[in-house]
């Protein structure tokens, strides 16, 4: 178990520097109180098949942290928006939302008892700028509070990139960026995006490596930029966008 100073979150405080973000005293500790509620509740319900403190550090926080990497550096101390799609057990959300308190972090989940576990780590590590919200983005991004209001979308390990695209691209306001995590071979993939993403009312960027030592194995960001209000009809009702992906 992590503890406050262990040796196991130095590849975080370095990857966190590299990426020019210095975490204080108070971040480090809720990122091991985060790291203790994981492994509480994961004992009790599906949350990550990673389960080595360590490698939570490495896979999930720091992981989390490198979609600054698709962010202009200047938008690092902004208030921004931020809309995490399928969070899951909060990654990337929640742990930018520790890193970063200037942000307001949304984190958007079907799943009602991953929501109640988000909603415990909100409430126990302190993190005003972080809410919860149960429900499928299909039906989220029709909803006028949500639609085209976001800085920045993220959503990790969610979908191929064109499903992906259209669960993301309706909250994010024009000038706003997409975010995904991937690796793996994504050379048809990106293709596919590349046409889904212009369907969408945006345009995919080039892939960003990431390159911090502690993340060394050929992870990539993909990171859309919204260039026009994305179309009305989209994303379209649920099972759709998986079923008949956009950029075929």
């Amino acid at each position: 178990m992590l503890v406050d100073g262990d040796d196991d979150l130095a590849p975080l405080t370095a990857g966190a520097a590299a990426l020019g973000l210095t975490l204080s005293e108070e971040q480090l500790a809720r990122f091991t109180g985060y790291c203790a509620l994981l492994l509480e509740w994961n004992a009790h319900i599906n949350l990550t098949a990673i389960t080595d403190p360590a490698a939570i550090v490495t896979r999930h926080f720091l992981d989390s942290l490198t979609c600054l990497l698709a962010l202009p550096a200047e938008w690092h101390e902004r208030a921004i928006t931020l809309l995490d799609v399928g969070a899951g057990a909060g990654f990337p959300g929640l742990a930018l939302a520790i890193a970063l308190p200037a942000w307001r972090v949304t984190l958007v989940e079907a799943t009602g008892k991953k929501v109640r576990f988000l909603e415990a780590v909100i409430a126990d590590l302190g993190l005003p700028n972080a809410t919860a919200v149960v429900g499928r983005a299909e039906e989220v991004a029709h909803q006028p509070a949500y639609r085209g209001r976001f800085d920045m979308v993220t959503a990790r390990a969610l979908a191929a990139l064109p499903t992906l695209l259209e669960y993301c691209a309706p909250f994010a306001r024009v000038g706003g960026y997409v975010v995904a995590p991937k690796k793996g071979e994504l050379a048809e993939e990106i293709t596919r995006g590349r046409r889904a993403a212009l369907a969408l009312g945006a345009r995919l960027l080039a892939p960003i490596p990431v390159t911090l030592p502690a993340l060394a194995d050929d992870r990539l960001l993909l990171a859309a930029q919204q260039e026009r209000p994305c179309p009305p009809q989209y994303p379209r009702p649920a099972g759709a966008p998986a079923k008949r992906p956009l950029g075929g």
